[in-house]
């Protein structure tokens, strides 16, 4: 455990959080500066930065998790959907993953999530860059 770690702090109940679930790979809470109330924070107990550092056997339980925070937080605060993301290093706050699973309602002002849209040359241009991710897997 990095000693600056937030996420590890709270893991281990150095610092106070409102846990939502916790198991033994998982710990679920809200997020300190909440979008909207109910904004869920998955963390895996074990320390790694970024999905691409989570073992392979921690996928599957992590997402199936997700997925049911997914159903549960818009059914615990009358939202009509969720927002479910995660950022890998790029605007990743606290460098131990997490996955946001935030309640969503019709017009409740989020857009976009804050980043600027933008669109393919043409056709053309879009299938070349979906070629290259498809050989970069």
């Amino acid at each position: 455990m990095p000693e600056d770690c937030v996420f590890c702090k709270i893991i281990a109940g150095e610092l106070a959080a409102s846990i939502v679930h916790e198991d033994d790979r998982h710990v679920a809470f809200l997020d300190a500066r909440p979008l909207f109330e109910g904004h869920t924070l998955l963390v895996p107990r074990a320390h790694v930065e970024t999905l691409a550092d989570l073992p392979s056997d921690a996928i599957a339980p992590f997402f199936a998790l997700t997925r049911r925070l997914s159903v549960a937080i818009p059914q615990a605060m009358g939202a009509a959907g969720t927002f479910v993301a995660m950022n890998n290093i790029v605007s990743q706050s606290v460098p131990h993953l997490h996955c946001h699973v935030v309640p969503r309602n019709f017009k409740d002002g989020l857009r976009g999530f804050f980043w600027p849209r933008t669109k393919y040359a043409d056709d053309a241009a879009r299938d070349a860059v979906a070629a290259r991710i498809a050989a970069a897997l």
